[in-house]
């Protein structure tokens, strides 16, 4: 039976040599940017006409009080403000059936009672005369925002909704869901623009069994959805969100369910199921285009779903997606029903869009365990259909959920606007941060020999800062064939340039040297002579000898892929080596082209340093200065890494091996329970 990662591969090198085949420029400069918002106060006309605890929930000020927060935050001001269109009923039927359209559409002219009952006969629904229209311009925002990411009149956005829709099905409406806007759009951009492959991520604590459902056959869209599960006892309570249920004939293998068997999920445990289940499977997918369905009742706060993920959380989820389909990603609002708590989660994704810093994030690095089984049930049940988790060697640790009663949780809580006594003093530092202030400047050191690059003109150019007594020892460690102010300058722009960033005057840069590691070993210790410093990482791409008492500083870890094999029996969580210049070319191209603004600390290495994003790279690789830089102020990521390549027995053990070393250092490495 063919895979999932085989389906996958055969679409991406046709789509690949279609495209080579329109006779595309390989360098074509960047095309139009920015990060478009669409929202309509129209769409808040909805509201509950009678007396419904299970739906008193979702109210019309989830979407007011949300955008008064934008506004507030001064982000709206900031997005590309597209209008809104009413999907029409041809759009609607990419989904629906026309009778269930036409039973919405009758909904305008009924009376109260009539919409009551007709709302009796669905599950946790209400309906209302401007419903019809509402839905309507809820599917025309999607429809909008999709049209212009894909055509790249804007690289990315986000749409204010509502009604929301990954509930709704074929022939029903459901958990407050209409019509299936994400999964409307998705067909849309498959037939109207041509895309082969398209991903959805569901971040909604909801599972959105609509879009499963519409998609479970379809290997051209790869659906993934973590959810408050707890063994099938909660709303849904459907079989088909279980981990070991993983799509239909052609589509096995993609669709993607991450069960939450417990409630207080943290940030760690979110991070740790992307970094573990999803982007593998989605670097591998290589999808032309991301949907997120973006339910917030995920976050710290939300009476329905009762986690603890706090709004940091989805600026490192959208983030972590960005390099994906080059930066083509759509965000669609579903559930979040705690208001305070909604319109900050929504501004932090919204800030990542627009390119912010990502701020943060709080908590302890430790996934707990309830967390561990559902990433080890979910790789092993997917590892069959996708290279990239082939070598996985342990099974699921539990058996799929059996329980079939009626009884259960309702799909909401009481209905409240605030939340638990424990919880409040936690929320309230949380969310009564004030916007901290973001430095978005890049800079530049290059030696004259690139000023024919083509650079983004926002570039700041560094002129570089007098030497340290023993950095000016180093110039007798660069080519000799320079003269020795001609070394000491090209040593002093590289550290102007950490000195801006050390100073948060600019937050990212790239420095060309004619001898990267003798910049690289003056740039660590000048940046851990910063005693304001707490974390360094320092990623290095070949050999690079980084002296003793820099390895043993406290404050950094270093991570050397591709050089020489090193004689240590075990290796050290400070100092992480992958040996082997040619093995790990895939992995070094990958991480050579993620986009450098996360604030981690500052770095250094041989080739490509990460961290408040400063990257070194020597005179003999001036070509990929130039895609760095664009991608450094936000330009899409260039398809570079082709067909996936399933990492060989040797690497995939020699990894696994490593990690199992590492995590007990490191508890984000764990993927499993034992």
């Amino acid at each position: 039976m063919q895979g999932g990662w085989e389906a996958a591969r055969g679409r991406r090198l046709r789509s690949s040599a279609a495209r080579a085949g329109t006779g595309m420029a390989k360098n074509r400069p960047p095309g139009p940017q920015g990060t478009a918002l669409i929202y309509d106060k129209d769409m808040a006309r909805v509201r509950l006409l009678w007396d419904d605890p299970e739906c008193a929930i979702e109210v019309p000020e989830r979407l007011t009080s949300t955008y008064a927060r934008l506004c507030h935050r001064g982000l709206a001001q900031r997005c590309v403000q597209l209008p809104v269109r009413e999907a029409t009923e041809e759009d609607l039927e990419l989904v629906h059936s026309p009778e269930y359209v036409a039973v919405v559409k009758g909904t305008q002219t009924m009376s109260r009672e009539q919409l009551h009952t007709l709302a009796q006969q669905y599950d946790a629904v209400y309906f209302h005369p401007s419903t019809f229209p509402c839905a309507r311009m809820a599917v025309g925002a999607t429809l909008q925002l999709v049209d212009a990411v894909v055509t790249g009149a804007v690289g990315n956005g986000m749409a204010l909704v509502r009604p929301p829709g990954h509930h709704s099905q074929r022939d029903a409406a459901n958990g407050f869901c209409v019509f299936n806007n994400v999964a409307i759009a998705a067909e849309h951009a498959k037939r109207r623009h041509g895309l082969q492959r398209i991903l959805i991520v569901d971040w909604d604590i909801h599972h959105g069994q609509g879009i499963q459902r519409a998609f479970e056959n379809d290997p051209s869209v790869l659906y993934f959805s973590w959810h408050r599960y707890e063994h099938q006892s909660f709303w849904p309570r459907l079989r088909e969100s279980d981990y070991d249920v993983v799509g239909q004939g052609p589509g096995r293998g993609f669709t993607v369910n991450v069960p939450w068997n417990k409630v207080g999920m943290r940030n760690a445990d979110y991070v740790s199921v992307f970094l573990h289940v999803l982007l593998p499977l989605a670097i591998e997918f290589d999808p032309e285009l991301v949907l997120v369905s973006a339910g917030y009742d995920s976050g710290i706060g939300d009476p329905e779903g009762e986690m603890k993920a706090t709004p940091e959380c989805f600026a490192h989820l959208t983030f972590l997606l960005l390099p994906l389909a080059r930066g083509r990603l759509c965000a669609v609002l579903e559930g979040g029903y705690y208001l305070q708590s909604l319109a900050e989660c929504v501004c932090l994704t919204l800030q990542t869009l627009l390119g912010d810093p990502v701020p943060a994030l709080s908590g302890e690095p430790v996934p707990c365990l309830s967390a561990l089984e559902s990433i080890q049930n979910v790789r092993a049940a997917h590892a069959p259909h996708w290279a990239s988790l082939r070598h996985e060697n342990s099974g699921p640790v539990l058996t799929p959920s059996t329980w079939q009663g009626d009884a259960g949780p309702s799909l909401l809580g009481t209905p409240s606007t605030g939340t638990t006594d424990g919880l409040k003093p936690l929320l309230d530092k949380v969310l009564s941060c004030p916007p901290r202030s973001l430095c978005t400047g890049i800079g530049l050191a290059v030696p004259d020999s690139a000023s024919g690059l083509n650079l983004p003109p926002a570039l700041l150019q560094e002129k570089g800062v007098p030497l340290r007594e023993e950095e000016e020892a180093l110039w007798a460690r660069l080519d000799s064939a320079l003269p020795q102010d001609q070394a000491l300058a090209a040593l002093g722009k590289p550290l102007a340039l950490l000195d801006e960033i050390l100073a948060g005057q600019v937050r990212a840069g790239i420095a060309v040297s004619p001898t990267v590691s003798a910049t690289t070993v003056a740039a660590l210790r000048r940046t851990l002579s910063c005693q304001a410093l707490s974390r360094l990482l320092c990623v290095t791409l070949g050999d690079l000898d980084v002296p003793e008492d820099l390895r043993d500083d406290g404050r950094m870890l270093l991570l050397n892929l591709g050089g020489k094999e090193q004689p240590e029996a075990a290796p050290s969580p400070a100092c992480i080596r992958l040996a082997g210049r040619e093995s790990w070319c895939p992995w070094v191209r990958a991480l050579a082209c993620l986009p450098l603004g996360m604030d981690w600390a500052l770095p250094g290495c041989s080739r490509l340093q990460l961290g408040l994003g400063c990257c070194c790279c020597p005179n003999s690789e001036l070509p990929s200065v130039e895609a760095l830089a664009w991608a450094l102020v936000g330009r899409p990521l260039p398809s570079t890494l082709g067909p996936f390549l399933s990492a060989s027995p040797e690497q995939a053990s020699a990894v696994t091996r490593l990690c199992r070393q590492l995590q007990q250092d490191w508890p984000m490495l764990q993927v499993s329970v034992t």
